[in-house]
């Protein structure tokens, strides 16, 4: 069994916190305003230098302390986060992370550009707001002391917190009472050893700042609920207090006291408007009377038990997918042996297993399954700095980041995305001046959406600059002899050689596009993947890039057909439907088609295709698939019914065998290929795009 790193652990947890911070900081840049954006952004930051020198990644404690320095003062409301300052945070943010992956002792230069210019920032006068308003109240006088109010989260002790270890580090500032509140502890046949039902009341006395005694419970602040009162405190009182602080206090920080000292309070201006030191004493609240019924405390009930995680390997849920895979290949082979056996036990067995197979290949798949979400917060950075860069500015909007999709098709759907999105605010959205001339507004608006539709997931770019010029596109290809000209297309079609190698419509070469790779890599990822894109596009308003994914790319179920003597599977949620194929077919530019309910279907001979041996069956059936637009008939000598795939990946020597997305183990031990609808349809599309797309 292998023993994790502890270094493992923190790489994870900082690259998470990191992740947290950009998102952060990018909202701050949008509401500017939102104190707890800064509060988050900071506690990231004081968990990175914490954790950093816990696991000895010294150059990153250091640089993130020196960073935090400089965001204290936004955090402390002395400066506001202006867009300047949310880009150089953002490229400290860049830095931090490169110190933890590569720690190179040459990019120290970097750190200290950052850090300068971070410094010039915030080193000035403090920033006026944006809009003007009333100017903020004097700030009162210093107090000399606090009542403050604490109430935890009921399962704060489930997530590994301390609340007398808070307490302890609260009494380090100054002399204090403190005093539990046992109000809402329930009956003892309902009490929950894990779950924290009593707060507490503390009167600290001494010159401590707020910023002091928030930075104690800075971890925890969204488990809790803090509460600050000023205290001005008679120079008599003061010394009452600390005498019996400083007798009870290492008892009270490890089981809180009974009882309160009372104290004289002094009188208290209104300016300062300190309406809790009006009391004259401090009194522990009286415990409840247990002869007295409590209707609240007895019909009160335990608190649910939060949902807890656990961090797993990645490579270890693809060992359990790839065991789960070997177990439905067995079962398979169990049910064809207990379908030729008379024995009625056997077969009752074999279909419980069956069950069972299937109830833990679905609960695998759904521990495999993670929302996309987690992919669509990384592309916010892009927009953000591809805004900045090309002087565009664009508003991004992402819909349905809760859709699931297989860890594997997320991981390797990132680069697609990128340079869709790339695209997209390149070529896509216009020029400020260019939106204004043409009635549009100066921001472009770039929409990033997800949702399922049946056994897929449609992953969609969308943009609302000047669409795609066909003739254009058209004239590109002509001219890179790509299709021959006059050659009759649709516009879905002429879509496609957007695609090819080396192909752009850019007038120039730069930094961002021109040399036609990015599109290249976004077809061959999604066929990879054994999906589909679709296009549409409306001159002056838009392009949308639709990417049409499978569920997962493990276990998927298909069709099971024969054709001669092989056996082959198609991806059930490429076929549409099944139908006897009928005597009365048309034949078109060299092609034959079918009739289906008034449209006119290519299809194509699966036998000739493979180049299958024997007689063919007398009443072949045609299984119509659909690939993005495209609907292409099938023609198969029998359909043998459903079957659980599960995809074994060909090898390298039929790394060009483009037909055949995988293979796959059938029950009788034998192997059946999987049938690639895409490349299959690629067949009967016209002369000139299929030249182009075998070249592609």
């Amino acid at each position: 069994m292998t023993t994790l790193d502890p270094r493992d652990v923190f790489l994870a947890e900082a690259s998470e916190l990191l992740e947290r911070l950009e998102t952060t900081l990018l909202d701050l840049g949008d509401r500017p305003d939102d104190t707890a954006l800064i509060d988050t952004a900071f506690r990231a930051l004081h968990t990175i230098k914490g954790s950093g020198a816990m696991f000895g990644f010294d150059r990153v404690a250091a640089f993130t302390h020196d960073f935090e320095t400089a965001f204290d003062r936004v955090r402390r409301g002395q400066i506001a986060p202006s867009v300047d300052l949310i880009n150089v945070a953002l490229s400290a943010k860049d830095y931090i992370r490169t110190l933890i992956e590569e720690p190179d002792p040459d990019t120290a230069v970097i750190g200290e550009a950052i850090l300068a210019e971070l410094d010039r920032l915030v080193g000035g006068a403090p920033a006026q707001p944006a809009a003007a308003g009333p100017m903020p109240p004097a700030p009162a006088p210093t107090p000399n002391g606090w009542r403050i109010g604490l109430t935890f989260a009921p399962d704060i002790l489930r997530n590994g917190s301390n609340p007398l270890a808070l307490l302890d580090e609260l009494a380090e500032l100054g002399a204090c009472t403190i005093v539990p509140r046992l109000g809402d502890l329930p009956d003892l046949e309902d009490l929950d050893p894990e779950s924290l039902a009593i707060g507490w009341d503390v009167t600290l006395v001494g010159p401590v700042g707020r910023e002091a005694i928030e930075d104690v419970f800075l971890f925890v602040r969204d488990a809790m609920t803090l509460t600050l009162e000023p205290l001005v405190l008679e120079p008599v009182a003061q010394a009452m207090v600390a005498q019996a602080a400083a007798t009870q206090a290492p008892a009270a920080a490890s089981k809180p006291a009974q009882a309160a000292v009372a104290v004289p309070v002094a009188p208290v201006s209104e300016a300062t408007a300190l309406t809790a030191a009006a009391s004259t004493a401090l009194v522990a609240p009286a415990p409840p009377d247990r002869n007295t019924p409590d209707r609240s405390l007895s019909e009160r009930r335990p608190p649910p038990r939060a949902a807890s995680t656990m961090r797993v390997e990645a490579e270890r849920l693809d060992e359990l997918m790839d065991r789960v895979g070997e177990l439905v290949i067995a079962q398979a082979r169990l049910s064809q042996l207990a379908g030729l056996q008379a024995d009625a036990g056997i077969k009752t067995i074999a279909e419980e297993i069956e069950r069972l197979s299937a109830q833990l290949r679905d609960t695998t798949m759904g521990i495999r399954m993670v929302p996309i979400g987690t992919l669509f917060s990384r592309f916010r950075r892009l927009v953000h700095d591809l805004s900045r860069d090309l002087g565009k500015p664009v508003t991004f909007v992402t819909d349905g980041e809760e859709t699931e999709l297989d860890k594997t098709v997320i991981e390797r759907l990132a680069d697609p995305l990128v340079h869709l999105i790339r695209n997209a605010i390149d070529h896509g959205v216009e020029a400020p001046e260019c939106r204004v001339a043409a009635g549009k507004a100066e921001t472009g608006r770039i929409a990033l959406t997800a949702q399922h539709a049946g056994a897929q997931v449609l992953v969609s770019v969308r943009d609302d600059g000047a669409g795609l010029d066909v003739a254009r596109i058209r004239a590109k290809a002509e001219e890179r002899g790509l299709v021959q000209p006059g050659t009759p297309l649709t516009d879905q079609q002429v879509y496609q050689f957007l695609f090819a190698p080396g192909f752009s419509t850019a007038h120039e070469i730069s930094a961002l596009s021109g040399r036609g790779v990015g599109m290249d890599v976004v077809k061959k990822t999604i066929e990879a993947l054994r999906g589909s894109i679709d296009i549409t596009t409306e001159p002056g308003a838009g392009t949308a890039i639709v990417l049409r994914l499978p569920l997962t790319l493990a276990i998927i179920d298909g069709l099971l057909i024969r054709v001669g003597e092989a056996r082959y599977v198609l991806p059930l949620a490429a076929v549409e439907e099944c139908i006897e194929l009928p005597g009365d077919r048309h034949i078109g530019h060299g092609r034959d088609f079918l009739s289906i309910r008034g449209d006119l279907v290519p299809f194509l001979r699966l036998r000739t295709l493979f180049e299958a041996t024997g007689e063919p069956d007398p009443h072949q059936k045609v299984i119509v698939v659909s690939v993005g637009e495209t609907r292409i008939g099938l023609v198969a000598d029998q359909i043998l019914g459903n079957h659980q795939t599960v995809i074994k990946s060909l090898s390298k020597l039929h790394a060009d065998v483009a037909t055949f997305s995988g293979a796959t183990i059938l029950g009788d031990g034998t192997a059946a290929l999987i049938i690639d609808p895409a490349q299959v349809a690629a067949a009967g599309q016209p002369d000139g795009l299929r030249a182009y797309q075998e070249v592609a």
